[in-house]
């Protein structure tokens, strides 16, 4: 007989929506703020030497990319503990490990005061916080799907990936807040307040998800049916819906650091001349669109089909490349504003069902580890890399067109990937 493993109680299942937004929050918020001040901050407090800003910024964007390049050895080792011991135990270790790192960054002395020792150890904690958010997203999109209905994965997944716009809100606005005091304050010790703040948000954290009970499937599939070693099983058994789960992957994670990282960076170059604060607060309303418009996303999944809405975002991401850097010359802050807006609501369409896609690839012996594999690759390859190659292409030709270019041809890559996807269903049969 056929046992549906989502007959737990609606209950259960918010608890756990909940645990994954407030903890994904956290730990987005906290790889966020990293990202703004090294589009904005750290290329004249770590990197004073390279010569020119735009050399500065890619060096800060390279220590930036060694947190994705982390984040696949995270989704192994955390991978490893969520399938033997459970999501629950991994999720709290990575949220204390990505809190101490992102605390510890704010009390780096910068270049002037240890020379190149800054550097150094802003890339160990970058590595850290790596390691964390690489073992973080897995765990919390199972938690939440896996305590889903059927009929409602899509929607109760979304809560995990409303994380990621609530901590760029956060990260965004608060730093937005911060440039009022002007240049000077933020690259003098401003810019360690969003660092500092992590501690309290941290502890917030580790309260809501101690109350979280462990999924239903690691407790009635996983469990009973160990795999031996995850990532061997992982590998052996798994192998091309990880494959498939990378090639998914670009829009949603580096196509969205290049609209908003890069976008940052592009921007408030001198050559284009727009000012930070207006930046940071379009950054800011559309994460504020994009958090508010997720759950919806997701629930048209539900209704429609989510593969389909992953397809429809990606065409309007594509469409949109071409305008999204374009009206930066304008210098009009309403058209800025209105481009930001709209191109969060096509990448919302692409990310907030992208938890029930790739959950719903992978049976359940070795899930964690699996998921966690495609995120994290694919998050090393295409989110680590494009801020930099994006950087690096624009300051080689001077134009703007290469990079809207490599953002169109990932539209493809994904779409042609999304469509091929596998979708089981979380049964047993005994």
């Amino acid at each position: 007989m056929t046992h549906d493993l989502r007959a737990p109680s609606l209950r259960r299942a918010r608890k756990a929506g909940l645990a994954a937004f407030v903890g994904t929050t956290i730990e987005w918020y906290d790889f966020y703020i990293y990202a703004t001040a090294a589009s904005l901050v750290f290329g004249t407090v770590f990197f004073p030497e390279t010569g020119d800003r735009l050399t500065g910024v890619a060096a800060a964007f390279a220590t930036y990319a060694v947190g994705f390049f982390a984040r696949p050895l995270g989704g192994i080792v955390f991978g490893h503990v969520g399938d033997r011991v459970g999501r629950k135990a991994a999720l709290v270790v990575t949220l204390t490990m990505m809190g101490a790192a992102t605390f510890l960054v704010g009390c780096l002395p910068g270049y002037d005061q240890i020379g190149a020792w800054a550097p150094v150890l802003l890339v160990l904690l970058r590595f850290v916080q790596g390691l964390a958010v690489g073992g973080e997203w897995g765990g919390a999109v199972l938690m939440a799907v896996e305590h889903a209905p059927p009929e409602k994965k899509t929607f109760y997944g979304s809560f995990a990936q409303a994380g990621n716009p609530a901590g760029a809100l956060l990260a965004t606005g608060l730093f937005s807040l911060l440039s009022l005091g002007g240049t000077e304050f933020l690259n003098g010790w401003g810019w360690r307040i969003p660092f500092f703040a992590s501690a309290l948000l941290i502890v917030v954290g580790l309260i809501v998800r101690s109350t979280v009970e462990e999924s239903p499937v690691f407790e009635e599939v996983a469990g009973d049916q160990p795999v031996g070693v995850p990532i061997r099983y992982a590998l052996r058994t798994n192998w091309k819906p990880i494959l498939l789960g990378i090639c998914v992957l670009p829009v949603a994670l580096g196509g969205y650091y290049l609209v908003t990282t890069f976008a940052t960076a592009y921007a408030t170059d001198p050559s284009v001349g727009v000012s930070e604060s207006l930046v940071l607060n379009a950054l800011s309303i559309a994460a504020f669109v994009e958090l508010v418009l997720t759950f919806g996303t997701a629930w048209l999944g539900d209704r429609f089909g989510r593969v389909r809405v992953v397809v429809l975002g990606l065409a309007g991401v594509a469409v949109l490349a071409a305008p999204q850097f374009l009206v930066f010359a304008t210098k009009d802050s309403l058209l800025i504003i209105v481009a930001f807006v709209a191109m969060r609501l096509a990448m919302t369409a692409t990310y907030a069902p992208i938890a029930a896609v790739l959950s719903q690839m992978f049976r359940p012996q070795a899930r964690y580890t699996s998921i966690s594999l495609s995120y994290q690759l694919a998050g090393a390859i295409f989110g680590g890399l494009s801020p930099l190659v994006s950087t690096l292409l624009f300051q080689a030709t001077g134009s703007i067109w290469p990079v809207i270019g490599l953002l169109v041809g990932m539209c493809a890559l994904s779409a042609v990937c999304v469509l091929a996807a596998p979708q089981h269903t979380d049964e047993v049969t005994s």
